[in-house]
């Protein structure tokens, strides 16, 4: 098991700094591969170790941070929980990596890239595998500095530039909270270590519970998007588009779920911590939903679609629901790497043209990747039967078991979030594969580059959208409702997480999805209404600016427009202020004055010489005489 682990963590590594070091000068086809390889091998390793696993396993490499009784070894820990994410990981990324093989053809670039792609991995796995809490904290910054450089890879054109610079300093401030919560953790416990650290809850107060799970939340809002630090994703698609399926889909934004949930035996013995929890979750979901209906960017649109459902996990957290959460984490992971994948064939198709309602037609064109988009959409949407109708409906469950006014009322909350998904959804679909054959694809020949065949799009980037497609539809086999019998996943994670509920009964369970199919079913009533057989009003009234409630769903509730009235005015007010009246004015200006007046000094005692040596010699004696004259006449 020791050898599984380490190669899951090094193969990846090793990809990531031999590109950076000597990728530039190897054959682009060696470098491609190698990339590919090291990730594929790391999945070949996780089977492995899935294979060999029967107890949760600890294995100490080496000696890392040693002073006095702070001890924090580069140790690892395979438990059920941090297997199932090793798993999605690399079978994600594996996917991403080789569809980048064909996203990024054209660009020179390509060594930085796969590096940089490697190295997200490992940071992940780190992330995830870590047994002590600065070990994860080493892998969570992994993931923001990738995150950083990926979203920015296009650094010579602006935009993209301060995209990356913005999710770096966003996600910092959430990385702040959960900075401070490790150092409180170890004064209070004496330990880092994450498995003796969730044993140790009951020692402490009640209220110190709550602190430390609140500072763990506003990190995890951080990484995963979640209110109030949200702002950073919708921007994160400057990036390439397979770097937004691997941000999206399998690492960044499930950080914060999974830390939450790997903490939550300690911090989940707060009911208040449980609360915020839950809270921030049905609030983040139904906030990015009503930004993503209005939104016309087809990436923008999935961004704001991943805040919504992280939302949904971080409910089924809040609930106390962690196999649910998990499920739906995994589910998810399949049909967004698949709704980015297929975005941007889509996009590559389209000349790189991102507005849905300049698009249209593509479903006969573009065959291999219409069906399973639209095998991702049925899921985001939770049309009965598919993966994620499942995943969702198990924490939409899990919130009406919890009962109370509280989260009686998310539970509705997370329906409407539902109503408005299943519309979202399929207005994407409606507007960008049906209705007539877009102007900017018809007006360019197919097949005019190798290897793309009879596709607009190079066919190892559709192949891989069907691996997706197929574990998205079926995915909810791993965790079936309870009527069919415990599944898979619920059975593996039994044990190794904090006790959850015994579970509503069936009826209760069929009625509560027989009302989540026809809320979903409903929403692709409206969006066929509006966008199918009104497509064309649909898109007349997009021509006109967006006022009002439309405007207002776009700009994202204005919230960028808010901080930058509550937090950047006020420091930009106060840095001018600082610099012009305190550091120019003040500090500045005494020094200089000074400067002058000792200046001007030194000037008028210059002006008393005259250049001539025997006047200095008078003067010298002078001196000496008059200094003589008054010691004689002290004396006498």
């Amino acid at each position: 098991m020791k050898l599984y682990l380490v190669l899951i963590l090094v193969l990846p590594l090793m990809g990531g700094v031999v590109n950076a070091v000597v990728g530039r000068n190897l054959p682009r086809r060696i470098s491609e591969w190698l990339a590919c390889g090291v990730v594929w091998g790391a999945f070949v390793c996780s089977l492995l170790a899935y294979g060999a696993y029967q107890s949760p396993v600890k294995v100490e490499l080496a000696s890392w941070l040693a002073s006095f009784d702070l001890k924090a070894p580069f140790s690892l820990y395979l438990d059920p929980l941090a297997l199932v994410m090793v798993l999605m990981i690399t079978f994600v990324c594996g996917l991403i990596h080789v569809y980048s093989v064909g996203y990024m053809a054209g660009d020179a670039d390509y060594a930085r890239y796969f590096a940089l792609l490697n190295l997200f991995v490992f940071a992940m796995l780190l992330l995830v595998l870590a047994e002590n809490l600065p070990l994860l904290y080493l892998g969570w910054e992994g993931v923001g500095f990738c995150s950083y450089a990926l979203i920015g890879f296009w650094y010579r054109e602006e935009k993209f530039a301060t995209a990356g610079r913005k999710a770096f300093i966003v996600t910092r401030i959430g990385d702040t909270a959960f900075g401070i919560a490790i150092f409180w953790m170890f004064q209070l416990f004496h330990t880092l270590s994450i498995t003796k650290l969730n044993g140790l809850g009951f020692l402490m107060p009640v209220g110190v519970v709550t602190a430390l799970g609140l500072l763990l939340l506003f990190g995890a809002m951080g990484k995963s998007a979640q209110l109030p630090l949200m702002v950073w994703l919708p921007d994160a698609m400057a990036g390439p588009t397979p770097v937004s399926a691997q941000i999206h889909a399998a690492t960044m934004v499930t950080a914060g779920v999974y830390l939450l949930a790997r903490m939550f035996p300690l911090i989940g013995t707060s009911t208040t911590v449980q609360a915020a929890i839950a809270l921030t979750g049905a609030l983040t979901a139904f906030y990015a939903a009503t930004c993503a209906l209005a939104q016309r960017d087809l990436k923008r649109i999935l961004a704001y679609s991943t805040i919504s459902q992280i939302g949904y996990m971080m409910l089924g957290v809040g609930c106390g629901a962690i196999s649910a959460a998990t499920f739906h984490l995994l589910i998810h992971a399949f049909f967004k790497a698949l709704l980015f994948l297929a975005a941007g064939c889509v996009i590559a198709a389209m000349h790189h043209e991102q507005d849905i309602f300049r698009m249209g037609g593509l479903k006969s064109r573009l065959p291999l990747t219409f069906w399973p988009f639209l095998a991702g959409a049925v899921c985001l949407a939770g049309i009965p039967l598919t993966g994620g109708f499942f995943s969702k409906d198990s924490i939409l469950l899990a919130a009406w078991e919890k009962g109370g006014p509280l989260y009686g009322g998310l539970y509705v909350l997370g329906l409407v979030t539902a109503l408005i998904t299943s519309i979202y959804t399929f207005r994407m679909v409606y507007l960008v594969f049906f209705g007539p054959l877009s102007p900017a694809l018809s007006s360019r020949p197919l097949g005019a580059h190798e290897g793309r065949g009879n596709s607009p799009v190079p066919r190892v980037m559709e192949l891989m959208l069907i691996p997706l497609a197929i574990l998205a539809l079926a995915g909810g086999l791993i965790n079936p409702p309870s009527y069919l019998g415990h599944g898979w996943l619920e059975r593996f994670l039994s044990g190794t997480l904090s006790k959850e509920s015994a579970g509503a009964g069936h009826a209760i369970e069929l009625t509560l999805q027989g009302v989540a199919t026809v809320v979903a079913l409903a929403g692709l009533a409206v969006a066929h209404i509006r966008y199918g057989r009104g497509r064309g009003r649909a898109i007349s009234a997009a021509v006109q600016p967006a006022t009002g409630i439309t405007a207002f769903l776009l700009n994202g509730w204005y919230a960028d427009d808010l901080y930058r009235l509550l937090f950047i005015r006020p420091y930009k007010a106060l840095a001018d202020m600082l610099w012009q009246r305190i550091d120019e004015g003040v500090i500045d200006n005494a020094l200089d004055r000074l400067a002058e007046i000792l200046g001007r000094m030194g000037r008028g005692l210059g002006s008393w010489t005259s250049g001539q040596v025997s006047l200095y010699i008078a003067s010298f004696a002078a001196g000496g005489a008059l200094i003589l004259g008054y010691l004689a006449w002290t004396v006498w």
